[in-house]
């Protein structure tokens, strides 16, 4: 059975993955995202881009998501019919007390200023369309949509 998207388009291969909230996995997500929609044969450009916001989407739940615990983060990426890529990076951590705030570039709750506020921003950059929910306590699912050029 093939699912709906927000593109409104067709689920034509889907892959879901699970891993700890571990800064060093990280780099396994974005490698294994990349890996799963080169099938599209997506140019250099739109790879890196790609890779960019996942990467900023799994260390946004590590660093802000559990903080000092480990938790589980779960990347669900859908390809679609027209070479439309809908990638959904989920965490179980404290959640976003306001979305709409900490969607503003230079907003951060590090309270030491090792971080620079500019996650959702770069997300932004690089993708056709960001989608954040959130529930204190529940967690946070980020959703990122990329449209390929033919």
């Amino acid at each position: 059975m093939k699912t709906r998207v927000d593109f409104h388009a067709e689920v034509e291969n889907e892959m879901r993955i699970s891993l700890p909230s571990l800064s060093v996995n990280e780099g396994m997500a974005r490698s294994a995202v990349a890996a799963f929609c080169a099938q599209l044969n997506p140019t250099a450009v739109e790879l890196a881009d790609i890779k960019c916001a996942v990467s900023e989407a799994v260390t946004n739940s590590i660093v802000h998501g559990y903080r000092d615990t480990v938790g589980e983060i779960t990347i669900h990426v859908m390809l679609c019919e027209g070479r439309m890529i809908q990638i959904e990076i989920r965490d179980k951590g404290c959640g976003i007390e306001d979305v709409k705030r900490a969607r503003e570039p230079l907003f951060t709750t590090d309270a030491q200023g090792e971080r620079s506020g500019m996650g959702f921003t770069v997300m932004e950059s690089f993708c056709d369309g960001v989608r954040v929910s959130s529930r204190i306590g529940k967690g946070t699912s980020v959703t990122l949509l990329k449209r390929l050029h033919k």
